[in-house]
């Protein structure tokens, strides 16, 4: 097996399958992992991140085609990230990258990896933007990262990237619903697909007038648009309103205030995960089990053992 430092040097040369291989130690959590992020991360920072998520079925990976294909004419080179459903026999990705975007894995400037959920609520996987920021390092100029589209609230992609595209359908519900979803609160751009089906009409213009009553969120006006991401049509015009909202994020000063802000939730991950792993060492997780029994007896709370717990460790 080559060395991280072997690696990180094939990847700095700009080497494919390095970034390949230092991408499978980031998702599987490999070896080196701390000295590879830390390697790359003065790196970081080039790249425009978008995410795509939406209902099943909504058309996410044809549309995410259609984006590569649109900043590839532009010459722009760009990673994509599809985070699949987490297979029940192996772990991995459920489906892959070359059945989903068919239509770009053959591209040299366009970089495509699956990766698992691994039981992610929100679909997008733990290791994503640590991913995402390895494909920033390595020079791409914009990633898009599309989800599973669980038809909740995702949070966690509009925490990971700048701008976030809401892919619906007509059979995904009325506007009603989709607010109850919480998808419309992370949009910063909505897009109704498949707008040639019955009821695509209908759907955008209750879209729209929800927004009205809404208002303008932080002074962007979230745009609705209609698209067939099959045939390609309107897929154009979402690609400059990602462009437009890059620019409003910059003019804003909102884009540095969310990268400061993904820092953050990243040091705090960090750290909520070392005290984690310093605190549930053998000795305390057999006082969890003595006192789950105690609590069971009813000779404690769960708030009383919690607490002599924590005092036992010194907390």
């Amino acid at each position: 097996m080559e060395s991280v430092d072997e690696l990180l040097a094939k990847f700095a040369a700009g080497d494919r399958r390095a970034l390949s291989r230092i991408i499978s130690r980031v998702e599987n959590r490999g070896e080196g992992l701390g000295e590879i992020l830390d390697a790359v991360h003065p790196r970081t920072g080039r790249a425009y991140r978008v995410g795509i998520t939406g209902p099943p079925g909504a058309g996410k990976s044809t549309m995410a085609s259609r984006l590569v294909q649109e900043a590839r004419r532009e010459g722009r080179v760009v990673g994509v990230i599809a985070v699949d459903p987490t297979s029940p026999f192996t772990g991995g990705a459920l489906l892959g990258d070359r059945i989903r975007m068919q239509d770009i894995g053959g591209d040299p400037g366009v970089f495509v990896r699956s990766m698992a959920t691994r039981g992610s609520l929100g679909g997008l996987a733990a290791a994503a933007t640590d991913v995402a920021d390895v494909m920033d390092a390595f020079g791409m100029d914009l990633i898009i990262t599309e989800t599973v589209g669980v038809g909740q609230c995702e949070l966690d992609i509009a925490a990971a990237c700048y701008t976030t595209v809401v892919v619906l359908v007509p059979e995904s519900g009325d506007a009603v619903q989709a607010m109850k979803a919480g998808l419309m609160e992370i949009a910063d751009v909505l897009v109704m697909n498949k707008s040639d089906r019955e009821g695509a009409d209908r759907m955008a213009r209750e879209v729209k007038a929800m927004l009205e009553l809404r208002g303008r969120m932080n002074g962007w006006d979230l745009p609705v648009l209609q698209t067939r991401a099959s045939s390609g049509d309107g897929v154009a015009e979402v690609y400059r309103e990602i462009w437009r909202h890059s620019d409003f994020l910059k003019d804003s000063g909102l884009l540095e205030q969310h990268r400061r802000g993904n820092i953050e939730h990243k040091i705090r991950e960090l750290i909520e995960a070392r005290l984690h792993d310093d605190f549930w060492s053998d000795e305390v997780l057999a006082r969890l089990h003595a006192a789950v029994e105690e609590v069971m007896d009813n000779k404690k709370t769960p708030r009383q053992a919690a607490g002599e717990i924590l005092s036992a460790a010194g907390g």
